[in-house]
């Protein structure tokens, strides 16, 4: 289920702040984000896999956390993240 490392290389590259960042949160919600569609994308083919949807919680409920971060520390970068990521604001 991990992302392959060219996809990864490409979704950091285009959300980094700098060169060779990989801890923002900006990055860090780009690549669970990646994440939460592939195994959402695998649970809808095998539907009793239990052991796969509750990563996917925990993947859901880790980006939710960095989410609600990124939107008290810069509410610009979180309002331009997720329109590019097509996520809504609750």
């Amino acid at each position: 289920m991990a992302l392959d490392s060219a996809k990864k290389a490409q979704i950091v590259a285009k959300f980094a702040r700098k060169e060779g960042d990989t801890g923002s949160p900006e990055v860090q919600i780009a690549l669970l984000t990646a994440r939460i569609t592939e195994l959402t994308e695998h649970l809808k083919i095998f539907k009793k896999d239990f052991s796969s949807r509750l990563g996917l919680l925990k993947l859901v409920g880790q980006r939710k956390r960095l989410l609600k971060y990124l939107k008290n520390k810069d509410y610009t970068t979180y309002s331009k993240l997720i329109s590019e990521l097509g996520l809504r604001d609750k």
